[in-house]
């Protein structure tokens, strides 16, 4: 059965682990189109909360009586052949949907897909764009990895033929869309556990590049992005991004006001077109602008109006999301998950006002924390001080012989605790005012920031 015909017929429709970053989005879209849906998950999260608070039941723990009575089951990449759910569900016949499936049906519905994908940046890029098309009435609709703050959700459908949406490239699920305009950020080696090599990852972003019908906005400044775009162009419009003066869209003359947020001047085709001022932290975002800039104005946006928008958005949820203060130090919550994002966010901290900048971590697989133990060692220790928690398997089980104390020996001063509860017992008994503390991760290290702040 076709995923068309079963969400025709689909009277109730099964999200297993509904509140994942990809999942929650495509859950809101259909909710908003009238579906009804249930979902389960193992893990409280704010996802999970904003999907109860529309009205769809949720199950904590998976079990095989969950997807009694559905008519179609969506599940991530990310399962496990063996969950209960899924097995259940197949053994009963229900037409079952790895969630790429049901991404790339939702793309099909636009003339105008854009898919943003790169190893880093895919949420803010996807935010930024989303925000600058919201703000100047464009309605588009999206599928994010992260709370947009105009919208508070990670999903939205708008009334015009534009799908702004993140496309990841985690086990090639991003090759299930079908993308008009495609948006390459970048491409560095993460995900190396199902791509083994770097030609292999590159094969898959040339893929997905090709795949575009209208466009390639991709970032001219990046080797391994250049070396998965070549021979690439045949019926396609390509649009590069970059410091280098040989891009399309080009910052020059780069500063920093209050020390940490970004502005440049702003040169298309050789033009200058005026500052261009942001108000996220760090240096990487310089080159996330200029992709939403790029791609708003493929778009039919203009100039002034990225100019104006661009300046008005603060960032997507979990990207230097400010949510308290402690004891006079500023409490930050941030997804960087890989060295890079780490080094990125970090260095962009240390830029800040601040006395000290605390690094929370919370290493997520034991195939990435094993493979990028040193690289790892070396972004954290950009901060004064750095605390970690157990590694977060997930999806995997640790065939690697991987511990969080073996990150810790790298790193000078760290400590590490085996609770949430301890780590925030620590944090608060040291912190000072003045400082900056991030939890950092892909997981659910923010709760640690909550447990600090007191909050639900």
């Amino acid at each position: 059965m076709t995923i068309d015909v079963a969400i025709k017929n689909a009277k109730r429709i099964h999200f297993i682990g509904i509140g994942g970053s990809g999942m929650c989005p495509l859950a809101e879209i259909l909710h908003s189109q009238g579906h009804y849906l249930t979902g389960s998950d193992n893990n409280e999260s704010d996802t999970l909360k904003r999907i109860r608070a529309l009205g769809i039941p949720v199950t904590m723990g998976q079990k095989a009586e969950n997807v009694d009575g559905a008519d179609m089951v969506v599940y991530t990449a990310a399962l496990l052949p063996d969950n209960p759910e899924l097995v259940a569900a197949k053994e009963k016949g229900i037409p079952t949907f790895e969630r790429s499936k049901l991404f790339g049906y939702f793309t099909r519905k636009y003339d105008n897909c854009i898919g943003v994908c790169g190893t880093h940046g895919k949420t803010t890029v996807t935010s930024m764009l989303t925000h600058i098309l919201i703000d100047n009435d464009f309605d588009p609709s999206a599928v994010i990895g992260g709370k947009l703050p105009l919208t508070g959700t990670n999903g939205r459908v708008g009334t015009s033929d534009i799908l702004v949406c993140e496309a990841c490239e985690y086990k090639d699920t991003f090759l299930d869309l079908t993308p008009d305009i495609s948006v390459i950020l970048n491409v560095d080696c993460d995900h190396m556990e199902y791509f083994q090599t770097l030609e292999n990852l590159e094969a898959s972003f040339r893929k997905f590049a090709d795949m575009s019908t209208k466009a390639v906005i991709y970032n001219g400044d990046d080797k391994n992005t250049l070396d998965s775009i070549k021979g690439i162009s045949e019926g396609k419009k390509m649009i590069s991004f970059g410091k280098d003066d040989g891009c399309n869209f080009v910052a020059k003359n780069v500063g920093y006001n209050n020390g940490a947020f970004p502005c440049y001047d702003l040169y298309i085709d050789g033009v200058n077109n005026g500052r261009i001022e942001l108000s996220v932290p760090g240096e990487h975002n310089v080159l996330n602008s200029l992709a939403a800039i790029a791609a708003a104005i493929y778009c039919g946006a203009t100039v002034e109006q990225c100019r104006k928008s661009i300046l008005t958005f603060k960032g997507a949820g979990r990207r230097f999301e400010f949510l308290g203060t402690y004891n006079g130090a500023d409490i930050v919550d941030d997804y960087a998950h890989h060295p890079a994002e780490l080094e990125v966010t970090l260095s962009a901290a240390k830029k800040m006002d601040y006395k000290r900048v605390w690094a929370v971590f919370q290493p997520f697989t034991f195939s990435r924390t094993k493979m990028h133990l040193n690289a790892f060692a070396e972004a954290l220790s950009i901060a004064d001080n750095v605390v970690l928690t157990e590694i977060m398997g997930s999806r995997e089980i640790n065939t690697y012989g991987i511990t969080t104390q073996d990150l810790a020996d790298e790193i000078d001063g760290c400590v590490w605790f085996d609770t949430f509860q301890k780590v925030a017992e620590f944090i608060k008994e040291n912190v000072s005012e003045g400082d900056l503390v991030l939890t950092l991760g892909c997981g659910d290290v923010y709760k640690i920031a909550k447990i600090i702040l007191n909050k639900d």
